[in-house]
């Protein structure tokens, strides 16, 4: 597909990942969603069973499909597979519009800047960005993390070229940051939580008055067009999960603990480090969405530039 090919050469993911591709019997009776395990809110709503029940009253049935990696999520959003996108990091939906996806965005979680790190062991002499200069640093490319770690490094006067770079996906960049292979981590929530609960990491930096770190869900232009009632009551929902999982974060850890695998505390920790406060996009929202990009082609990540606010934008109606 020369869409995945695209994103996949763009943004360089180091990790493989699969999907399941549905097939809607009728597109204006079933809406597809796709989501991956850490898809928080709506793995929420999955388990409590709240979007079938509400959209049987509008004459919709829902399907689910469950993917490795956001780049074959959005593949499938946009070759037609699935109609709407769980959340998926700020960088991720450029990659999309650099290769002409007909997605619009749904909806978007407020920041969460200290959501994503950069990580050194507990024992690591580094106490500043500006010791960063000649070290190995993990990172998966075209990440959240990727654009944190550019513009930490700009902060202290350096580029990707005064450090060594390995690309890894979450779990290799972890063992290399475990055995010692690399002197620091750039990682997300709940990989970054786990990593400093578990083993002690310190963090170095985290987004924090550098990158906002928001996090986007999607949808197809096609089925926002057939079924705005739908995309309407799917955005109230995300919105209501978004406010249980901060008022209750005790029962959303425990519901999320079985799909997780993690801790109790790792998954709470995590959890009060998102905003989950899931609000409508504007052309305005998108400002940082522009400064990412511009940076990204800066760095060959995209293969040409984009005007981020010519992206399409779900609107609910009054």
């Amino acid at each position: 597909m020369r869409f995945l090919s695209s994103m996949l050469l763009a943004a360089c993911f180091a990790f493989g990942g699969s999907h399941t591709s549905v097939k809607a019997e009728d597109p204006t009776k079933t809406v597809r969603i796709g989501f991956q395990k850490s898809s928080t809110l709506i793995t929420v709503l999955k388990a409590q069973g709240k979007l079938e029940a509400g959209l049987a009253k509008l004459g919709v049935t829902v399907q689910w499909a469950e993917f490795m990696t956001a780049p074959t999520l959005l593949e499938a959003l946009n070759v037609g597979a699935i109609d709407i996108s769980a959340d998926v990091a700020d960088t991720v939906p450029l990659f999309a519009q650099a290769a002409g996806a007909k997605l619009i965005y749904l909806a978007q979680e407020a920041p969460s800047p200290t959501a994503q790190a950069i990580l050194v062991p507990a024992s690591s002499d580094l106490k500043s960005l500006a010791g960063l200069k000649g070290k190995k640093v993990a990172l998966t490319k075209g990440t959240g993390g990727h654009y944190l770690l550019i513009v930490s490094l700009k902060r202290a006067g350096l580029t990707l070229k005064d450090i060594t770079p390995l690309y890894l996906g979450p779990a290799d960049g972890r063992a290399a940051f475990e055995r010692g292979s690399v002197d620091a981590w750039v990682t997300w929530d709940p990989f970054l939580s786990a990593t400093e609960m578990q083993s002690g990491a310190r963090v170095l930096a985290d987004g924090r008055g550098l990158a906002s770190y928001q996090r986007y869900y999607l949808a197809s232009t096609s089925f926002a067009s057939a079924r705005p009632d739908v995309l309407a009551y799917i955005f109230d929902q995300l919105r209501e999960a978004g406010r249980w999982v901060k008022q209750n974060p005790q029962a959303a850890a425990d519901l999320l603990k079985p799909v997780w695998g993690l801790e109790t505390k790792i998954i709470m920790q995590a959890n009060n480090r998102r905003s989950y406060d899931v609000r409508p996009v504007t052309p305005d929202n998108l400002n940082e969405q522009q400064t990412i990009a511009d940076a990204f082609y800066k760095e060959q990540l995209l293969p040409k530039p984009i005007d981020a606010k010519t992206a399409g934008v779900w609107q609910k109606a009054s």
